[in-house]
């Protein structure tokens, strides 16, 4: 659940952004200067969390008022073993020591449904964190230290899968059936595409934060639209996209079937007039974004 800090929504002084280059953090940006708020992005390339100093350097860069959203993390495609494990855990130790030299405002960091097993096949906000795997794991450590160490307003935002155009992780879902429906001019699925999961819009999930923001908001929430779609359908929306030239196969099972679904109550709880967009009408409209930038 979470509390609203801000009784009537007000852009915060500032908001600085690690991980300001990757997927969210430009939806994001361009979510800031839509609402008109002032935002810092920072990429690796400005501020290396696994550099030497990088908490000092963090503490340097933010003002006293500051709202801090924590985006920047090694994603799977980077590595699942135990050493990317590691790195994530010590950028978050750096990125804690510099929030502790700073007075921020509020601090956002940016988890993930990796938390939870697969054994809840309806995720609610109560449903305890169990995670499965080290990713899963690593989220949920970097959780319980920010709740242990931040002492400013701290909202936990657990995203579901995310799509949208201009994601490079090639991730089994909207965006990897897009590039192999262009490139192969078929979607190939894992098994017959059984599993159901909830799939958020990226600038659906930037507009979120937005709220989280805005309102100051404190507490843990997930970001998740409340509708789940098996990977089938989901290719079937995108191949349509193609006037009919892209088939959808399925190929024999090698893992069991995972469901997975989200009681929205709590986020709607918190933000009554939220809308997401339907997944018919984001998958049409991040096929007209990258058919105009190819």
């Amino acid at each position: 659940m979470l509390q609203h800090n801000n009784p009537e929504p007000r852009n915060p002084s500032r908001v600085v952004i690690l991980g300001g280059s990757g997927f969210v953090g430009r939806a994001l940006t361009a979510e800031l200067e839509r609402l008109g708020a002032a935002s810092l992005a920072l990429s690796s390339q400005d501020l290396n969390l696994l550099a030497a100093g990088a908490g000092a350097k963090l503490a340097g860069l933010l003002q006293p008022g500051d709202a801090v959203v924590v985006l920047a993390a090694l994603t799977p495609d980077k590595g699942k073993g135990s050493g990317t494990l590691m790195q994530n855990l010590a950028m978050a130790q750096n990125v804690l020591q510099g929030l502790a030299q700073a007075q921020p405002a509020q601090v956002i960091y940016f988890s993930s449904d990796a938390v939870y097993s697969f054994d809840e096949a309806l995720i609610k906000d109560q449903t305890p964190a169990c995670p499965i795997d080290l990713y899963g794991a690593m989220h949920r450590t970097r959780e319980l230290m920010f709740l242990a160490e931040v002492k400013a307003p701290l909202a936990i935002l657990r995203s579901t899968l995310v799509y949208g155009a201009g994601d490079s992780h090639n991730s089994y879902g909207p965006n990897r059936f897009r590039r192999m429906a262009r490139e192969q001019g078929k979607i190939t699925l894992f098994g017959q595409g059984e599993e159901t999961r909830d799939h958020i819009l990226v600038e659906d999930l930037a507009a979120l934060v937005g709220q989280v923001l805005t309102h100051c908001s404190s507490g843990t929430i997930n970001a998740a639209t409340g509708r789940s779609a098996s990977f089938r359908e989901v290719a079937q929306l995108v191949a349509d996209q193609f006037g009919g030239a892209v088939s959808v196969e399925g190929t024999p099972r090698a893992n069991p079937i995972t469901y997975r679904a989200f009681d929205p109550i709590a986020l709607q709880m918190a933000f009554p007039t939220f809308c997401f967009t339907p997944l018919e009408e984001g998958i049409a409209r991040v096929h007209q974004q990258t058919a105009q930038g190819e």
